[in-house]
């Protein structure tokens, strides 16, 4: 395993500029004041659903609209002035009036608390072993937020797809873009992630599980599950805890980049020969005996 874990490190060492650009993270790193990362990070991390390539049009879209700071835009956000400027948006089942209410549920959260961090706080506990229950209580809070103001009842109604940027790891779903939203303000500054909140440890981070992860770590034998959910994530990150208890999701980055940027599929033979995890992959192995046979 110490092998598998110089291969990480040194995987995690490769991390460059041009991942960077191809990530939804990127959108945060053109703001200097950590409010507005706060901000960026937030409605980033919900749109990162789907091909990368729509993923960043679509977030350019929302950015040309905020202006120099994402915060001063939330803090003097109107509803009715949201509705129509973001009439015409569209993310893959996501639509204006979603966006619209992230946007003025993200303002009464920081009118409440003074900022997401602080309202993520209100239900975690440091005890905790991972952000289970601290995502399940922040889901429940942000959907229980007014959202009249945006689809003109108390309720969220059944016809708008809104709930779904705020998934619950008590229903199963492995959160993906809300544990992507934690490792980004939670891992220490290095570059890449930011390092702006201080009240959740790199320790209780789950991985953020898309199809590259899911895919990748069964290669390497992270897990052996075949559904993407939370009990995935969870034994994804147990195995890494082995190699970092620390910071256990450091390895996210680069791993998922090893299918998002350098184009990772399992299928590529000449792609899998010069791969960094070629010697730990079971893909690879396999790919070796196919040719041999």
């Amino acid at each position: 395993m110490s092998e598998l874990r110089a291969t990480l490190e040194a995987l995690y060492a490769s991390r460059s500029l041009q991942h960077l650009n191809n990530d939804p993270l990127s959108f945060c790193h053109r703001y200097r004041d950590p409010e507005d990362q706060e901000i960026a990070a937030v409605i980033a991390s919900s749109f990162a659903y789907g091909a990368i390539g729509i993923i960043l049009r679509t977030l350019e879209t929302i950015f040309s609209e905020l202006g120099p700071s994402p915060r001063n835009f939330i803090e003097h956000f109107d509803p009715q002035a949201g509705l129509h400027a973001f009439s015409r948006f569209k993310h893959r089942f996501n639509d204006g009036r979603d966006l619209s209410a992230l946007l003025w549920g993200m303002k009464q959260m920081v009118g409440q608390a003074g900022s997401i961090h602080s309202f993520f706080l209100r239900a975690h506990s440091a005890a905790d072993r991972d952000v289970s229950n601290s995502l399940n209580h922040y889901t429940t809070a942000v959907l229980a937020l007014d959202y009249s103001a945006i689809f003109g009842s108390e309720s969220i109604p059944p016809d708008s797809c809104f709930p779904f940027l705020f998934p619950a790891p008590a229903s199963g779903s492995a959160c993906k873009r809300l544990c992507m939203l934690l490792r980004w303000l939670v891992r220490p500054a290095d570059g890449i992630d930011l390092g702006l909140w201080s009240g959740v440890s790199p320790a209780q981070l789950v991985i953020p599980v898309d199809t590259h992860i899911s895919r990748i770590s069964r290669y390497l034998g992270l897990t052996n599950r075949k559904a993407a959910d939370w009990r995935m994530a969870r034994e994804i990150t147990s195995a890494l805890r082995t190699f970092d208890p620390a910071d256990p999701v450091k390895y996210d980055f680069s791993l998922a980049h090893l299918g998002i940027s350098d184009g990772c599929d399992g299928k590529d033979m000449e792609r899998c020969a010069s791969c960094q995890i070629a010697p730990f992959c079971a893909q690879t192995r396999l790919n070796s005996r196919n040719v041999s046979a």
